[in-house]
């Protein structure tokens, strides 16, 4: 049976999840856990693996099972072949891999690292909340340089991943 991803407005994932289980839509929404960046405090929470996403299987595609999925508060719509509007179709080999995945106990991180020459802000540290160019990213190692303007003057300070974020 085919999976079909569904895009969402932003953050309605576990609503549109909600609504296509209440119109018997198998459904299936992906969710890591990952510790929360609060002022006074951290804690864990899950959050869906690919934000904005989330996927429906059907039996046998027809127009009337993709109007029940369009017609779900929250969808923005299927991704579909280019130029053709036929939903795109996801391998079971993919999203058994992502069910595994979700059910050992590796630590799934999502991160959208900055390139080089992209703005970013930094989350952490003693330089926090202030943002800069990236200058220089070694992504195996999670190291980034980031240059920041501080009185018309550029200083370049280094940075794990945890401590940086894209703009």
């Amino acid at each position: 049976m085919p999976w079909y991803a569904v895009y969402t407005k932003s953050r309605f994932e576990d609503k549109v999840y909600t609504g296509l289980i209440q119109r018997s839509v198998e459904a299936f929404l992906p969710k890591i856990e990952v510790w929360s960046r609060r002022k006074d405090r951290r804690k864990k929470i899950m959050i869906p693996m690919f934000s904005g996403y989330l996927f429906v299987n059907f039996p046998e595609y027809t127009n009337e099972r993709k109007l029940s999925v369009l017609s779900t508060p929250g969808v923005v719509r299927m991704l579909d072949k280019p130029d053709i509007y036929e939903p795109l179709q996801v391998p079971d080999s993919q999203i058994n891999a992502i069910k595994s995945l979700i059910a050992s106990d590796v630590e799934i991180q999502p991160y959208i690292y900055p390139k080089e020459g992209e703005r970013a802000k930094i989350t952490d540290g003693p330089f926090k909340d202030i943002e800069g160019v990236v200058i220089q990213a070694d992504y195996p190692r999670h190291l980034f340089v980031v240059s920041i303007d501080i009185l018309q003057r550029s200083v370049a300070i280094k940075l794990e991943s945890f401590q940086i974020e894209k703009i």
